[in-house]
């Protein structure tokens, strides 16, 4: 029999009678498939949050109506074969948050440096971006040779800039603070030049390392490999699929771009590939290279004396 309830506290109660611990509830992932998730978790055997744009079924669907849906979910599901999302503890879903809320602030902080670099370009001003990173070239620019109106606007941007400065140092030291608690936050660590910030980042996004077989799952789950074309007559590889998620990728291009510098063996990793298939290609597959050594370090524990000359301590 198909029944709706409403997503509310009372249609919620209303379902939660027909469960019990023998049940298994299948959810796809939606802005309120947590509310409901948390709601029912404790009173049935299972419930498995699905990924609807993985599972072909239902998003490639020529018939999309929710009794359809329902009952194509509920025929994959009682035969094991739906696409799961990783359901994440409180903790890591918050600190995760907090990640992505960082990340728009600073978005929109790079937004009105740029508006101040168009804004000086219109008068002849030809300035780096990075000239408005500190307090004094933020107040320097409100004297800028432009007229008066520009000079009005350049100032309330300045205003705000210095407001997501320190909305953007605040928000970092309380993911900071939450990551102190992470499990294999010591071991990040002791890899050359990842700090409280980046390891943070990661952790929050791998969550329990058991979870992966190996390096290439983990590899995949961050989206760092390459979309794979396949004929019959031939196998090709295409830029990596960027599924995944933009924040963990980003920062682990950054760990790779510092690891090049400061160790040996990443930089030779990284120049061999530059040479056969270019800069953009090299940095991706190092990033992938730095992803599969964190995912050793996490598995067995390590704790890096020199991470450069790969000594454990």
């Amino acid at each position: 029999m198909f029944k709706k309830y409403p997503m509310t506290k009372k249609g919620i109660e209303e379902f939660k009678k027909n469960l019990d611990k023998e049940t298994e509830v299948a959810v796809e992932a939606t802005g309120n498939s947590r509310f409901f998730y948390n709601s029912i978790v404790s009173q049935v055997k299972k419930v498995r949050v699905i990924n609807s744009s993985q599972f072909k079924v239902i998003s490639e669907s020529v018939k999309k109506t929710d009794r359809h849906d329902a009952e194509i979910i509920a025929e994959y599901l009682s035969k094991g074969l739906l696409p799961e999302v990783r359901v994440m503890s409180k903790e890591n879903r918050e600190l995760k948050s907090l990640i992505q809320t960082r990340n728009k602030l600073v978005k929109l902080r790079s937004t009105l440096k740029n508006k101040i670099h168009g804004i000086l370009m219109e008068y002849g001003i030809t300035t780096r971006r990075e000239m408005f990173s500190s307090e004094k070239a933020l107040e320097e620019v409100r004297n800028a040779a432009v007229s008066e109106t520009s000079r009005f606007e350049i100032g309330v941007i300045v205003d705000q800039i210095k407001s997501l400065n320190e909305g953007i140092k605040k928000i970092e030291e309380k993911i900071k603070g939450n990551g102190e608690g992470l499990k294999g936050q010591k071991n990040l660590l002791s890899i050359t030049r990842i700090g409280k910030l980046s390891s943070t980042i990661i952790l929050s996004n791998i969550g329990d390392i058991n979870d992966f077989d190996n390096s290439k799952k983990l590899c995949a789950y961050a989206e760092l490999v390459p979309r794979v074309y396949d004929s019959n007559e031939s196998i090709r590889h295409g830029r990596i699929t960027k599924r995944g998620d933009k924040i963990l990728r980003t920062t682990l291009v950054q760990v790779a771009l510092i690891a090049i510098r400061y160790s040996p063996y990443i930089r030779g990793f990284y120049e061999r590939l530059k040479h056969k298939k270019g800069s953009g290609k090299a940095i991706i597959a190092t990033a992938r290279k730095m992803l599969s050594i964190i995912y050793e370090t996490l598995k067995n524990d390590w704790v890096f004396e020199d991470f450069n000359n790969f000594i454990l301590a």
